[in-house]
C-alpha cells in the first residue's frame, strides 16, 4: 500500500475556497433570517418554530448526500457534483428569499436554502478528509474555518455597510429593507463562483486508487443490528408518552416536534432490528446503531455546542434590539439599527474565528487538543452569558471575541478528533451521521427554547443566550471525555502547516 501524497499550501486553499461561498450564504441566513420573519409579523415565540427548515433539513439531505457521494464517480469527479449543484439551487434561493411577501413564503424558502446548502456543505466534510493525509487534516480542517471565518465576516456585515452608504435600512410593513434584499443578491454572486473556483482547481482520488491508501482504515463489517429494538423502544415509549402529556395538559404545540421525533427515531429502530436489505436507509441506520466509540463521545461534545450556536442565531437579534437598543418593534429605526449592529457582532465573531484558527493549531500542539477545545468553549460560554449585563452594544464586541474562539473550535477540532478513525470509503455517510449531532440539537432548541422562555423568563429572548452558555460550559465538560488523538497527528500538522 502507498502513502496519500502530502498537498500543498496552495491545493489546499484551492479545497476550501468553496466554503468561502456557502459561509457567506449561511452567514446571510443566520444574520438576517430572525429579522426577516419578525418584519413579517412573527412573534419572539414564533422565531424558534420558523427556524426549524434549518435543522430538519440538515438531519434529512446530509445523510443522503453523503451516502450517495460516497457512490459517485464520473467524469466530474466524486463530491465536486454536490459542490456545483447545491451551489446553483442556493443561488436561486438567495435571490428569492428577499423577495418574501408574507411570512409562510418566507419560511418555505429557508427550507428551499438549507436544503440547497446542505448538498454543497457535507460533501466538503469529506473531501477534505478524501485528500489530505492524517498529517494535514488538522491543517485542512483549519483552512476551512478559516474561508468560512472570511465568508461570515463579508456577510454578516454587508447590511450595516451598505445602510452607512446611504442605502434604505428601513421598509414599509410587510417589506424587507434594501440592505437586506442587495445583500442576499451579492451573496448568491459570491457563493457561486467561489464554489466554481474549487470545482475548476482541484482534482480527486477515484474509489479505487483511496482503497490503496495504507492510512485509510478498513471498511468495518456489516453492523449487527438485532439488538436495536431495545432503543427502539425506549424512543417510542418516551415519544408516545410525550405526546399524551403534551394533549392531556395543553402544552405549548411545540413540543410535539420533539415528542414526534422521538416516535419516528424509536420506529426506525425497531425496523432496522428486522430489516435485511443493504439500502441507504438500512446502512444509515446501522451505521447510526454502531458508530465507534469516538464518535459516540464526541456526540454529547457536538450537541451541547450547537445547541447553544442555534440559540444565538435565532435570539441575538431579538435579544440586542430589546436589550442594548430598547425596541422591539421592527418597523422603528432603533430596531433597524440594533439588528444591522447584530450583523455586526456577527461578522466580528466569525473574524475572531478566523484569527483562531491561526492560533488553535499552535494552541493543541501545546495543550493537546482536548484541553484546546475545552478552554475555547468555556471562552465562548462566558461571551453568550455576558449579553444578559452588557448595556453598551460596543462592548458585544468583546464578549464575541470569546464566542469566536469558541465556534473555530467547534469547526475545526470535533473534526480533527474524528476524522483519522473513519475508512475512507464510507467518510461521507460517517460525517453525514456525525452531522446528525449537529442538527438534533437546533431540532431540540426549535421545540424547547421558546417554551422555557415563555414559561421561565417572560419570554425575554436575552435568556435564550444565558441557556445557550450554560449548553456551551456542558460541552467543555463532555469534551473531557473524549480521547487524544495520536501524538503523531499532533506533530505533524504545524510542520504542515509551515
Amino acid at each position: 500500500m502507498s502513502h496519500k501524497p502530502e498537498l500543498s499550501v496552495r491545493q489546499m486553499l484551492n479545497m476550501s475556497v468553496g466554503f468561502l461561498g456557502i459561509q457567506f450564504a449561511f452567514g446571510l441566513q443566520n444574520a438576517n433570517v430572525s429579522r426577516i420573519f419578525q418584519t413579517l409579523g412573527a412573534h419572539v415565540s414564533q422565531i424558534p418554530a420558523l427556524w426549524i427548515a434549518a435543522p430538519l433539513t440538515g438531519l434529512l439531505v446530509q445523510p443522503i448526500i453523503g451516502y450517495a457521494s460516497d457512490r459517485t464517480w464520473g467524469r466530474f469527479g466524486r463530491r465536486r457534483p454536490y459542490f456545483f449543484a447545491g451551489a446553483v439551487l442556493t443561488t436561486v434561493a438567495l435571490l428569492v428569499m428577499p423577495e418574501s411577501p408574507i411570512l409562510w413564503f418566507a419560511a418555505v424558502m429557508l427550507w428551499v436554502m438549507d436544503a440547497s446548502v446542505n448538498i454543497s456543505m457535507e460533501p466538503f466534510r469529506a473531501f477534505v478528509a478524501d485528500q489530505l493525509p492524517n498529517a494535514q487534516r488538522p491543517l485542512g480542517f483549519a483552512l476551512q474555518t478559516l474561508f468560512i471565518g472570511v465568508g461570515a465576516v463579508l456577510s454578516s456585515v454587508l447590511p450595516w455597510v451598505l445602510a452607512h452608504f446611504g442605502v434604505s435600512n428601513v421598509a414599509a410593513p410587510g417589506e424587507i429593507p434594501t440592505t437586506v434584499r442587495i445583500s442576499f443578491y451579492i451573496g448568491g454572486a459570491v457563493l457561486i463562483s467561489s464554489v466554481l473556483w474549487t470545482v475548476l482547481s482541484t482534482r480527486e482520488y477515484p474509489p479505487e486508487r483511496l482503497r490503496g491508501f495504507s492510512d485509510s482504515p478498513p471498511v468495518p463489517p456489516l453492523t449487527d443490528a438485532s439488538r436495536a429494538w431495545r432503543p427502539g423502544l425506549i424512543l417510542l415509549a418516551l415519544g408516545a408518552a410525550g405526546i399524551a402529556v403534551i394533549r392531556r395538559d395543553g402544552l405549548d404545540g411545540q413540543l410535539y416536534l420533539l415528542a414526534s421525533g422521538l416516535v419516528v427515531a424509536g420506529g426506525l429502530f425497531l425496523w432496522l432490528s428486522r430489516a435485511r436489505s443493504r439500502g441507504m436507509v438500512r446502512q444509515v441506520m446501522a451505521d447510526l446503531y454502531g458508530m465507534p466509540s469516538a464518535m459516540r463521545r464526541l456526540a454529547w461534545v457536538q450537541f451541547f455546542s450547537w445547541f447553544a450556536m442555534f440559540a444565538l442565531w435565532i435570539y441575538t437579534t431579538p435579544a440586542v434590539t430589546a436589550v442594548q437598543f430598547g425596541s422591539s418593534n421592527p418597523l422603528s429605526s432603533a430596531y433597524n439599527a440594533g439588528a444591522n449592529w447584530v450583523g455586526v457582532l456577527f461578522g466580528a465573531y466569525n473574524g475572531f474565528a478566523v484569527l483562531a484558527a491561526l492560533i488553535i493549531p499552535q494552541l493543541a500542539r501545546w495543550a493537546g487538543v482536548r484541553w484546546t477545545h475545552v478552554i475555547n468553549l468555556a471562552a465562548a460560554a462566558v461571551g453568550l452569558a455576558s449579553f444578559l449585563w452588557v448595556r453598551d452594544p460596543r462592548w458585544l464586541l468583546v464578549s464575541m471575541l470569546g464566542v469566536g474562539f469558541g465556534w473555530a473550535s467547534i469547526l475545526s477540532l470535533p473534526y480533527t478528533l474524528l476524522a483519522d478513525n473513519l475508512p475512507a470509503e464510507k467518510m461521507g455517510i460517517y460525517m453525514g451521521i456525525f452531522n446528525f449531532f449537529v442538527v438534533i440539537p437546533q431540532l431540540l432548541a426549535a421545540s424547547v427554547l421558546g417554551v422555557l422562555l415563555k414559561t421561565f423568563f417572560a419570554g425575554q429572548a436575552v435568556f435564550g443566550l444565558v441557556l445557550g452558555g450554560v449548553s456551551l460550559a456542558l460541552a467543555g465538560l463532555c469534551t473531557l471525555r473524549v480521547a487524544e488523538p495520536s501524538a503523531g497527528v499532533l506533530k505533524a500538522a504545524p510542520a504542515a502547516q509551515s
